[in-house]
Formats: structure tokens, C-alpha cells, sequence
């Protein structure tokens, strides 16, 4: 994949089929789903994008799904969030397929977020990084971007402790993520 281009763009019904598959590949990163679960996720997200490389646009490489202040949506995690602050982007999922990794396709679905976070005054962007069961690559990816830890809280009837995490609304992260 050295040497491609991509591009974002808003997730589409087509989509979905393949999202939903690359969701539930990095369960227990997130949550798993069900075709009506992700069709309600999009519907009530401010930002849903994929991104796609130019040579297979059609070919989903990796998605977010993001939600903003007042959203119907009843996950502990943005509540907690929801709580804290009126002025943020709550990143509920990020996901990039295994093939498509270490190629900064995060750092561009990223890149998107902080954009529309500084585009519509957001103070803050928030998301969280399971602590318990431990992903390490992912809290070192988002310190990477600008992400400092602002609480812990178990959830899932405590079998899944988060480390609650947020940047800056106005962060660059795709200058904070180079090397």
C-alpha cells in the first residue's frame, strides 16, 4: 500500500456492509454491532467518513464515526463526556482494517475530525482508549495527535476499564502525529 493515495469521504448505504465487518473485527477495541446498531450510529453522527484509497474507492480501509453535544446516543462513555462539556466532538470509533495499517490513515480520518472540530468551534475533542483490556498502540497513537487523559471509568458492568481522553479542538493532528 506504499505509495497510494486516498481520500474521505461521508459514509454512504453502501458502505455499511463493510464497515460493519471492520467494527466487529476490532471488537474488543469497540463495541460490537449489528446492521440496525450502525445504521443508528451514522444516522445520529455529525461526522460518519471512510476512507478509501483512489485506486478502490469502493474498498473501505477504515472509518469514524463522531458525535457532537445534544446527540441521541446512550453509551456511558459519551454521557461521561456529555457531562464535562458543551463545546467538543465525541470520537465514539475510529477503526482501520489490519491491512491498511501504518499507512496514517488514522492520522487522516483524524486530520478530518480536528477540521470539523476548529469549523464549528468545538473546544474540545474527546474520545476513549481501553485500559483494561490494554491497548497500548492505540493510547500511544492518540498521545501522538495531542490526547492527554482526563479520567478512567469502568464500564460494561466493569469487565472494561477506559482511559477518557481529549485534545484541543484546534490541534493539527497531522503535524502532532509525524515523526
Amino acid at each position: 500500500m506504499a505509495g497510494m493515495s486516498y481520500s474521505l469521504r461521508a459514509i454512504d448505504s453502501l458502505d455499511l456492509a463493510q464497515i460493519l465487518d471492520l467494527n466487529n473485527a476490532a471488537v474488543p477495541a469497540v463495541n460490537e454491532l449489528d446492521s440496525a446498531g450502525l445504521e443508528a450510529l451514522v444516522a445520529a453522527a455529525a461526522l460518519a467518513h471512510v476512507v478509501t484509497s483512489d485506486a478502490a474507492p469502493h474498498v473501505v480501509l477504515g472509518f469514524a464515526i463522531v458525535f457532537a453535544p445534544d446527540a441521541d446516543y446512550a453509551s456511558e462513555n459519551y454521557r461521561w463526556f456529555s457531562a464535562r462539556s458543551r463545546s467538543f466532538l465525541y470520537v465514539d470509533r475510529i477503526v482501520v482494517s489490519a491491512e491498511a495499517r501504518n499507512q496514517r490513515l488514522g492520522a487522516l480520518l483524524y486530520d478530518a475530525i480536528f477540521t470539523a472540530a476548529r469549523e464549528s468551534a468545538a473546544a474540545e475533542v474527546f474520545c476513549e482508549v481501553n485500559t483494561s483490556p490494554p491497548n497500548p498502540g492505540s493510547l500511544a497513537f492518540h498521545s501522538r495527535l495531542g490526547f492527554t487523559e482526563i479520567g478512567q471509568q469502568a464500564t460494561k458492568n466493569g469487565t472494561v476499564v477506559v482511559a477518557l481522553l481529549s485534545a484541543s479542538g484546534d490541534e493539527r493532528s497531522l503535524e502532532r502525529s509525524r515523526p
